[in-house]
Order: C-alpha cells, then structure tokens, then sequence
C-alpha cells in the first residue's frame, strides 16, 4: 500500500473487497486501516469499471498549463527564439545564442513567470532543439565539378593499379606554439587539469616563428602519412620542399622503380593551381628526381574531400587533442605517434628552412617550364616532365 497512489490504493482495496465476498469490505478496511466512506466509493468505482493505471486526478483536475495562465508567453518565447529576427530590429536574437536560463530571464523582463525548465519543455514542444551549425552549403559549384572528380578517380585508379606513387597534399591549419588550451580533452587526475594560457596571443618572443606549419603528404596505396613542420611560411616552395623531403626519406624507397609521380592537390593556397612558383619549384624537383610528375586539383570549393583531410589530419587532430603544444619538439612526437585501426603509420620531421613570401614567376620563365597542361582541364590537370 505505502508504494501505490492514492486512486491506486483505492482500486486495489475495492478489488479485494469484491474478491473476498460477503463481509469483505469490512475486512479490508480492518487491515488497511481505509475509512468506510472510502471503502465505499472503492467499491464503487471498481465495479464501474476502474482501473490502477487510469489518470489520478478527474478531467480537469490540477493546475492549469502556464500558456493558459499567461496568455501572450508561448508568443513572446517564439518572437526570441525564431530563426528569423521578428519584432524590433535592434534586437537579431537567436536561440543558438542564449541557454533556457537566459530566455527565462527575458521573459521574466516582459512580466511572464516562466522556469528554465518550464522554457526547455516549452522550446520542445514548439520543435525546437540544441543544434550546432551543420557545415553543408557548399556554395556555387563549378560546372565541371563532377566531371574532374570522375577524371581524378579514374587517373588515380590507373596509377595505383600499375604500382605508381599517388599522393595527396596539402598544409595543415597553422598551430601556435606555446602553452596555449586545444580542443578536446585529455584524462588528467582528478582536479588537476593542465593549466595554459587565458589567451591565445602569439608570444612576442617567436616573433614570426611563433606557429607551426604542418605540411602534409598522404601515400594513398600505402596508408602512410609524412608531416613536414616549417615555422616560416606557408609558400609554394615550402610545399614543394615537403615533397621532396617526402620523396628522399620514404618515396624512393618504397617505389624504386617508379618514373611517375600523381599529386593531388586543392584548387588553392600554396600549391593551388594559379601560383606560377608552384609549378616552378616542381619543375626543378622533376629534374632533381628524373620524375614525370602530374598534378590534378580538386575543383574549387570542394577542399574537404581530399584524402589527405579525413585520412590523415584528421586523426592527427584527434590525437593531440587537449594537449598543449608547447614547442615543436612536443608537435613532431605527437604527430609521429598518430596510428588507426587501418594502419595508418605517421613520420614527421622539423623544417628549418627560411621561405620567402612573394616570389614573383615570369612570364619568360613559365614558357621555360616542361609543362603539359591535359587534354581535359589544362589548368587543372597537367604534367611536368623531368626536362
């Protein structure tokens, strides 16, 4: 009886009652202790067909829904959470912006009661949700879009199929070094997490040393990831420099028979298809190397395809997240540990090397260049011969 409500208690003493008989009431109400005016309408509502699980208050029974108590709330509540900006224009709100602690709050200020609590079922029962920004918008996409993703994987399959090294390229984004927080978090003894700086200035000491930048290299038919770490500049001859680094520690090596080299690569930054130098650094690896090297880009807008981002950095991300990375030492050994369930391995490696910015390419000097630009895409698509 103590476990059960109040109609429940109710139905299951006129149940017994009825169960036992004549003189059953009067049992049951000897050993619970029930009074007879509520034995009786026990008795009655279980003949009437009652049921333990049935609601326990009446229809209409308790308190009334604040909505209907404040008349105007659940308005007032959409108006500053809508994601279109209603009312005054001084005011854009947005529900991403503001915890239920806060709308109750403001509402509070235009005269309504209304819980933090009372505001998230409120908030549920209107659709809405805490959602973080879905990056899906791609923006405009080029016409041949779908045409060189299909030229890519085709020439890829080729290369890969006849035992060529294929390899994707790109920078990492730059890194500060120093005692600075990284996303994520790591297990440290209870209440005593690692303390780093407040904020996320660059130490004026590095001057322009102060962050790290990681190149990398994807071999896609071995798994296998190089890290080249440059604190200078992220230029088309860092980027070239990476991948001659690349070439001599692991590339020989691993294809020493190869005469071909296909790098794919974005449409941008240092080794986008537009920077002359780019081309320029490659042509001088072509003639060191003896390679015939093909670069074929991703089109415009569509850098997070590249093998390189989801097979590479993004486990490099999740390898050292929540640890400080205070110097570049601390940089290569944890990129160097980086290892998957697939196999992934990972080398690193500190650039010293100074780049300079701004590299000016002429016209003379690009129809110097071995270059073969593709049947399908010249800008895109093309090869540099070891001339």
């Amino acid at each position: 009886m103590p476990h059960l409500g109040e109609r429940q208690r109710r139905v299951v003493s006129g149940a017994l009652a009825e169960a036992l008989g004549r003189g059953g009431q009067a049992f049951v109400v000897g050993a619970s202790g029930v009074s007879t005016s509520t034995m009786s309408r026990a008795v009655r509502e279980v003949r009437a067909g009652a049921e333990p699980w049935d609601r326990q208050r009446a229809e209409g029974g308790g308190d009334r829904p604040a909505v209907d108590k404040q008349p105007g709330l659940l308005e007032a509540l959409d108006e500053l959470v809508h994601p279109v900006t209603r009312g005054s224009p001084m005011s854009p709100l947005r529900w991403t912006l503001k915890s239920t602690y806060q709308l109750a709050r403001e509402l509070a200020g235009q005269g309504f009661k209304a819980s933090a609590e009372l505001v998230r079922r409120l908030l549920h029962q209107m659709g809405y949700s805490l959602q973080a920004p879905a990056k899906q918008n791609e923006g405009a996409g080029h016409p041949d879009r779908d045409a060189q993703f299909a030229y890519l994987n085709a020439l890829a399959s080729e290369r890969l199929a006849v035992g060529d090294p294929v390899i994707s390229v790109d920078t990492k984004k730059k890194e500060l070094i120093g005692s600075y927080a990284n996303g994520g978090a790591e297990r440290q003894p209870a209440g005593e997490p690692q303390r780093v700086s407040v904020h996320d200035f660059a130490d004026r000491a590095l001057g322009e040393f102060a962050k790290a930048i990681p190149y990398g290299v994807y071999d896609v038919a071995n798994n296998a990831g190089w890290v080249n770490v440059g604190d200078s500049a992220d230029t088309a001859e860092f980027a070239v420099e990476s991948i001659r680094r690349w070439w001599n520690t692991l590339g020989r090596d691993r294809f020493p028979t190869a005469t071909r080299l296909l790098i794919t690569a974005d449409a941008g930054g240092s080794n986008g298809y537009r920077p002359r130098a780019w081309k320029w650094f490659l042509a001088q690896l072509a003639a060191e190397t003896g390679l015939e090297i093909t670069i074929v880009h991703y089109p415009p807008g569509t850098s997070k395809w590249n093998k390189i981002e989801h097979r590479l950095f993004s486990f490099i991300s999740m390898n050292w997240r929540g640890r400080p990375l205070t110097d570049i030492a601390t940089i290569i050994e944890l990129i160097a540990s980086t290892t998957t369930q697939t196999g992934l391995t990972v080398q690193a490696a500190y650039d010293p090397g100074w780049y300079q910015r701004g590299i000016k390419i002429t016209n003379t000097q690009m129809e110097q260049l071995p270059l073969r630009p593709h049947h399908w895409h010249g800008e895109w698509n093309y090869t540099i011969t070891p001339n």
